[in-house]
């Protein structure tokens, strides 16, 4: 068994590379287009690029508190960082200028690789207990939740790289498999 959650934490870590490294070409790339085009309604399901990557951040922010809230202190989910504003929800607008957004990003890449890095090889075979965003208590393994946390921000990455790829802007190979 041991080998297999040495395996999964492996994974998650290799994600939250992926995680760091996407995000850093995808901001890069967004800051091609000015900041009124950034926030041109598009159609997308959180209306503009700025929109969707505050519920990125947003959703990073949700899940990192209900993995912080296991039973486990993470040094690297301390502080200020996770913290939402009252009533905040996955259409919040949490960082109105383009340079806060970015920076909250930075700043939570850099926790999340540190995280998995303080994760234990068994945490992710534990239970996940927590409310979801509509109050039902929900229990689950860890991993499925780990899976789910990273599988979100390929989900909405992919969203904003269609977004700026119809604003006439690449944000060029984009594939896990070009991480390795």
């Amino acid at each position: 068994m041991q080998d297999a959650s040495q395996a999964l934490l492996e994974n998650y870590r290799f994600l939250a590379r992926y995680n760091r490294w996407l995000n850093e070409r995808l901001y890069d790339a967004c800051e091609r287009l000015p900041d009124e085009e950034r926030r041109r309604e598009r159609g997308a399901f959180f209306g503009s690029i700025h929109g969707s990557l505050n519920h990125l951040v947003w959703g990073d922010c949700l899940w990192l508190s209900r993995f912080g809230a296991q039973g486990v202190v993470f040094a690297a989910l301390s502080g200020d960082l996770l913290a939402l504003p009252p009533g905040a929800r996955h259409g919040t607008i949490l960082h109105e200028a383009w340079s806060g957004l970015r920076l909250r990003r930075a700043r939570l890449d850099t926790a999340i690789e540190a995280w998995t890095h303080e994760m234990a090889a068994d945490y992710p075979l534990r239970t996940m207990r927590y409310a979801n965003t509509s109050g039902v208590e929900r229990a689950h393994p860890m991993w499925q939740a780990l899976t789910h946390f990273f599988n979100h921000q390929t989900h909405h990455r992919g969203q904003v790289t269609t977004l700026l790829s119809q604003a006439g802007v690449d944000v060029g190979v984009t594939d896990l498999i070009a991480l390795v």
